[in-house]
């Protein structure tokens, strides 16, 4: 399973998920940010290549909506 996990800067809480759970079997793990000043700002190719996305806070997933609409359709959020 691929599994991308999203908060607004990518500077603590996502890339500590990452980190978590790198080690799980079966999972293939990244992170990115919502916000313009994030670390690594989420992307379309992200989008696509993840099963399951994981956000931090309700506004997280409406702003992924927003920006993505398209690509969440069908998508595990």
């Amino acid at each position: 399973m691929k599994v991308l996990f999203l908060c607004s800067r990518n500077r603590l809480r996502s890339p500590t998920a990452q980190h978590i759970f790198a080690t799980v079997a079966g999972w293939e793990v990244d992170s990115a940010g919502l916000s313009p000043d994030a670390e690594h700002l989420v992307s379309a190719d992200q989008i696509e290549w993840a099963d399951l996305i994981l956000v931090m806070e309700s506004v997280h997933r409406r702003r992924l909506v927003q920006r993505f609409g398209p690509l969440t359709k069908g998508k595990k959020i």
